[in-house]
């Protein structure tokens, strides 16, 4: 007994300092505009029926003015005019847009690399994409010592805290039975239907020519997706080792060390490669002339290649890395490289014209004391940027107000053409009774502008610093729930769900036909006589 009252100062003690703790958080998290958890910052969860009222819903295919009714987490009913109850939540949307969330092919969230790991979790990361009105992503599992199984337990664990839905992507880093097998186990058990071959990072990432037709071979009897990261990863070791000779160790040595010449290679192998097996391909993060026009003379004869370029590439020009300032110049080193000027004007061009099919981020955030490994060698800047938050923001401003394309394109390569691609349409990337209710309420009129001090990612720089524009995410339901409101975050950890993506999505349809072409077309084998002589 005396034991026991002797211990009750030590738990109180813990269990004021928890207390404290706790409420700490959840003020940083309000004061961060980020309701964390059902009811703190003094709001509770949303209703879970919703009725938005009067604006205009765009789907890729149209735009109408009409009503829509959320009950339980699904669009219900889209028409004009419903009439509902006084339990109804009511978002009044006249003279606004009503659009599919976002959603994100390409990103990697609490992504171990370069002997750090990204700054925004699945949890960070997903909230600052929220705010931005993209309501879903698609990351990229990377193999723990070449096995997916591990890999893929691992990235369970990690998106236990996601606040909005999620999918994945496979990285092959390795060839062997048991990865042939694995990925059998990836797409019939575990909703992947997509796997990415690195041609560049040699040493860590990279695979071969042999590798890659092994693999691409697998994803098309798997019906799953082939994607690359095309760059020369031979000729980038060589252009660093270059630089070094030169003396040129700041982050412009990584720009020039990996010229657009090296990614258009590595892109039109690729493409050749895949022609060969006759699957299809998709090129992740399109930032040059060079790639964009190897996917545009592939297209003209037919094959099925899909580009995809990010929102740093459309946007940037690549002067960034050439900052006095280190911390400044380190922000902008990524993978390909943000090219020079006029890079970005030609893939936006090839986007409103279809040759580039949707819009990723390649979101993997540094801070500047992650860049700063690489303070005295440009080989050591871990790669990435942001803008997981700011993409449907800048393409808005630089492909809408541009007049480049229409609203309605706008909804295709945001939302749309990823559920496609990905076969996840129309559960997702649409406004249709029956589709998840991830919507958006976008507003033409009003503005925003870009900080590191207001956005909601962990990073401590942002490569879009300071950018204003036109139109202006409002609101933002994911899963049913209202997420995102007069500027305020509302997430739940947990509250996000996986989606599996079943195989044999429509860039598949067709295939067998084409391989049964090829072969009507060899007139071989030749029947030949031997002689009697």
């Amino acid at each position: 007994m005396e034991s026991s009252f002797k211990t009750q100062p030590l738990l109180l003690l813990l269990l004021l300092l928890f207390t404290f703790s706790s409420i700490t958080e959840s003020n940083q998290f309000c004061d961060a505009g980020i309701e964390y958890g059902e009811s703190s910052c003094g709001v509770s969860s949303s209703s879970s029926k919703i009725l938005i009222k009067g604006g205009t819903v765009v789907n890729a295919h149209r735009e109408e003015v009409a009503d829509v009714y959320v009950e339980d987490g699904i669009i219900v009913a889209v028409k004009p005019n419903i009439k509902v109850g006084d339990d109804v939540t009511v978002l009044d949307a006249t003279g606004k847009f009503v659009m599919p969330g976002g959603i994100d092919p390409h990103t990697h969230l609490s992504f171990e690399f370069m002997g750090t790991e990204t700054v925004d979790d699945f949890f960070y990361g997903q909230a600052a994409a929220l705010a931005g009105g993209t309501t879903m992503h698609i990351d990229f599992v990377i193999p723990v010592s070449g096995s997916l199984t591990a890999g893929f337990e691992a990235y369970e664990k990690k998106a236990k805290k996601s606040c909005m839905d999620y999918g994945f992507h496979m990285a092959i880093t390795k060839w062997d039975e048991v990865v042939s097998k694995e990925m059998e186990i990836m797409v019939k058990e575990k909703g992947i239907n997509s796997f990415k071959f690195f041609l560049a990072y040699k040493g860590a990432l990279m695979i071969n020519d042999e590798l890659l037709l092994e693999g691409f071979k697998k994803c098309k009897s798997l019906g799953a997706l082939a994607m690359v990261h095309a760059e020369n990863g031979d000729a980038v070791y060589e252009g660093q080792k270059r630089m070094i000779e030169l003396g040129i160790f700041g982050p412009e040595g990584h720009a020039l060390s990996r010229p657009s010449l090296l990614e258009g290679e590595a892109t039109a192998r690729a493409i050749r490669l895949a022609g060969f097996v006759n699957t299809p391909l998709y090129v992740v993060h399109v930032m040059s002339i060079d790639a964009m026009e190897e996917i545009a003379t592939a297209r003209r004869k037919g094959q099925r290649v899909i580009g995809e370029p990010v929102v740093s590439g459309l946007t940037l020009d690549g002067s960034g890395v050439w900052d006095p300032d280190f911390v400044t110049a380190a922000k902008f080193v990524m993978s390909p490289p943000i090219r020079a000027s006029g890079h970005d004007k030609a893939l936006q061009a090839a986007l409103s014209t279809g040759i580039l099919q949707l819009v990723g981020t390649d979101h993997c955030s540094f801070n500047s004391t992650q860049k700063a490994l690489g303070i005295d060698d440009f080989r050591n800047i871990p790669n990435g940027v942001n803008g997981i938050e700011e993409r449907m923001h800048l393409v808005w401003d630089i492909m809408v107000e541009s007049g480049q394309i229409s609203v309605t394109d706008y909804v295709r390569i945001t939302s749309t053409e990823c559920a496609r691609i990905f076969n996840i349409y129309p559960r997702k990337g649409a406004i249709l009774p029956g589709s998840d209710a991830d919507i958006i309420i976008f507003n033409p009129n009003s503005s925003f502008e870009i900080t590191a001090k207001s956005h909601h990612s962990r990073s401590d720089t942002n490569v879009f610093e300071g950018r204003r524009g036109k139109g202006k995410v409002e609101v933002t339901i994911a899963g049913g729930r209202i997420v995102w409101e007069n500027d305020e975050l509302k997430v739940v950890p947990g509250s996000g769900k996986y989606v599996e993506m079943p195989p044999f999505a429509y860039l598949f349809n067709g295939i067998d036909k084409g391989d049964a072409e090829y072969l009507s077309s060899l007139r071989a084998p030749v029947k030949r006589f031997k002689s009697t002589d």
